[in-house]
């Protein structure tokens, strides 16, 4: 029975596997040319995310070019906030924008509280066509944004590189601040079991912005609410595993240990063996590979595979970059990375 399912899900779960799993953060997107002509017919982005059949269609591009053992919805983080009444756009070349940022008690007041199967079907729909086209070729993945990441986003209306709005909130309204954390964690919390509902295997946590707290505040308005979310869903669903990732987590990846989740992912500034040692053992790891790594030459982009593969041997390891990869990857370096990734990462029989 556990032979039938996916690899990426088995290795998940921490069963021993024939060979290390590997997926790509990002891997459907704008580095394939496949996308771009898509996306030249169809300009926005929330068309394209948000009409299920473009989003399955994104979705299935590198699977079918690729083969990676993980397929991932081709979404965005910030596709809830509607349902709990934040709009937003996302303007191509300069991110996402909220169209009204959320700065008072009266805006959090008016929010509701999410019912992803009414608000969002779209992705229900596109997770379940996912499951019924890759059956156990591959796990389907979905993912979520992580509350303090979602609400640096609706607090500061836009990407920052000095978080100044929210971080003024955080220390001048901190009630305020909590209160939104909280409806946040509830509501992810609910659509993260919407998409398991729906087809998805494994569930990836990003709480992308978290990495520019001091590791004091991340255990006030971070780690608390990871852990709110984390812990609702494994009420329902024990066996679904949960992914975390932080960009920039050097200084607080033992904190991302003790969230609740199954496995953690790397980012590419701590070293395999490094993190893994600061981990505890019966936890995951997904990593690490540095995305700069993939304009590099295919001996360089193998044996950096091949040192990561070699320093996480022994852990139950899913290979991946250490973030998304980025514009302008040669598509033939992506190819290289899971071709090399499937080879190098098959275990010696018994």
């Amino acid at each position: 029975m556990a032979d039938s399912l996916p690899l990426l899900l088995r290795a998940a779960h921490g069963e021993p596997v024939e060979r290390t799993p590997v997926w790509m953060m990002r891997q459907a997107g704008r580095y394939m040319k496949t996308y771009r002509d898509l996306r030249d017919r169809y300009p926005g982005f929330r068309e394209r995310s948000e009409n299920p059949d473009l989003s399955y269609e994104i979705s299935m591009q590198p699977f079918k070019a690729f083969r990676p053992d993980g397929v991932i919805l081709f979404s965005d983080i910030l596709t809830p906030l509607p349902g709990m009444g934040i709009e937003f756009d996302i303007v191509e070349r300069h991110g996402p924008l909220i169209h009204e940022p959320i700065r008072n008690q009266d805006q959090i007041d008016s929010l509701r509280p999410l019912e992803p199967a009414a608000s969002m079907s779209f992705v229900g729909y596109v997770l379940t066509r996912l499951r019924q086209a890759v059956g156990t070729s591959a796990a389907v993945l979905g993912f979520v944004g992580a509350p303090w990441t979602l609400a640096a986003y609706a607090v500061e209306g836009k990407s920052s590189k000095t978080y100044s709005v929210i971080k003024a909130m955080a220390f001048r309204e901190p009630a305020l601040l909590h209160q939104l954390l909280a409806h946040l964690a509830d509501g992810i919390a609910a659509y993260v079991r919407y998409q398991i509902d729906s087809g998805a295997q494994v569930v990836q946590i990003f709480d992308s912005w978290a990495g520019q707290l001091s590791p004091q505040d991340y255990d006030v308005f971070a780690g608390p609410y990871q852990q709110r979310l984390i812990r609702q869903v494994k009420q329902t669903h024990p066996d679904t595993p949960l992914i975390l990732y932080i960009s920039g987590s050097a200084g607080v990846l033992e904190r991302m240990g003790a969230s609740g989740v199954d496995i953690v992912s790397l980012d590419w500034t701590v070293d395999m063996a490094d993190g893994l040692a600061r981990l505890p053992a019966h936890l995951g790891v997904q990593g690490n590979v540095d995305p700069g790594l993939l304009y590099g030459s295919p001996e360089m982009i193998c044996a950096r595979i091949e040192d990561t593969l070699r320093k996480a041997q022994g852990r139950h390891h899913i290979l991946n970059l250490g973030h998304g990869i980025l514009p302008g990857t040669p598509e033939e370096n992506a190819r290289l990375f899971f071709d090399a990734g499937k080879r190098l990462g098959a275990k010696p029989s018994a």
